[in-house]
């Protein structure tokens, strides 16, 4: 991470649980030195113990960015730990789902520069999204900082308003989760059909993660790259028959799914 202010005047890393542990990686991996790190959780794992970053001490007194990776029912208690660094030059970055931007401006200040991130947990092995968004005080730099953050673990976008930051949480941020379950009901399906349950789930797993990564790979549209391995009559256009059935197929359950979850992230946000 060619990022000297960040090196000199340090990071916080409020929080490092699965996703806190995947950004730290990245970041160690870009360069950034160990000793520019605070970590503040009370159980660090011991991966989190080998790295040689500080843990549970003596914050910097400035620090370039405190980022937020706590649980999000936890934020309201662990927060005031940074709440002398609101208002300064400090950018606060947080990955906590859920959790509109006024929150933190009511807990560190309106003047406290605030970016709100939705990563996902393909990011633990650099391959993950995040989509992020700015409060007011939230500068081009500012923004600019965050993305490079993220960009160690995967690809990153910005939003046009918070309210979109919903159906993120919604599509990229639950996602993985939708996509392993297909996984789970493919390997079933082909158990089903006769295959053992160790062969069916390596064939899903693999067709899975070999077609994401085609489409993402290649750029194509994933409409086409459907119609190039669909010959007319054939196998796939006789399960795809089932699984782009207008009332039952793929479309209208995922339509329900994406609705069900970014519902929830709306009355997290409220709950808030």
């Amino acid at each position: 991470m060619q990022d000297t202010e960040i090196a000199r005047r340090g990071l916080v890393l409020l929080g490092c649980g699965k996703m806190g542990s995947a950004m730290l990686e990245g970041w160690l991996a870009r360069g950034l030195p160990a000793t520019s790190v605070t970590v503040l959780d009370p159980e660090p794992s011991d991966w989190v113990r080998s790295q040689n970053v500080r843990i549970d001490g003596e914050m910097p007194a400035d620090p370039a960015i405190a980022l937020l990776a706590v649980k999000p029912q936890m934020m309201r208690d662990a927060l005031p730990t940074l709440a002398t660094l609101g208002g300064g030059s400090t950018l606060f970055v947080s990955v906590a789902a859920g959790i509109p931007l006024s929150t933190y401006t009511d807990l560190l200040g309106s003047k406290t520069p605030v970016v709100r991130a939705m990563p996902n947990t393909p990011a633990a092995i650099g391959r993950g999204i995040s989509a992020l968004i700015g409060n007011a005080a939230a500068t081009e730099t500012h923004l600019e900082q965050t993305e490079m953050l993220l960009s160690a673990v995967g690809e990153t976008v910005r939003l046009d308003s918070e309210d979109q930051m919903d159906a993120v949480t919604a599509t990229s941020g639950s996602g993985p989760a939708y996509v392993f379950h297909m996984i789970e009901a493919l390997a079933a399906a082909a158990e089903a059909e006769g295959l053992s349950r160790d062969l069916a789930l390596t064939l899903a797993r693999a067709t899975v993660a070999g077609a994401g990564a085609l489409a993402q790979e290649t750029g194509t549209h994933p409409s086409e790259l459907r119609e190039n391995v669909t010959s007319p009559n054939g196998t796939t256009a006789a399960g795809l028959s089932v699984l782009m059935d207008a009332d039952t197929g793929l479309a209208p359950l995922m339509r329900a799914t994406v609705a069900a979850a970014a519902d929830r992230s709306r009355e997290l946000g409220r709950d808030d």
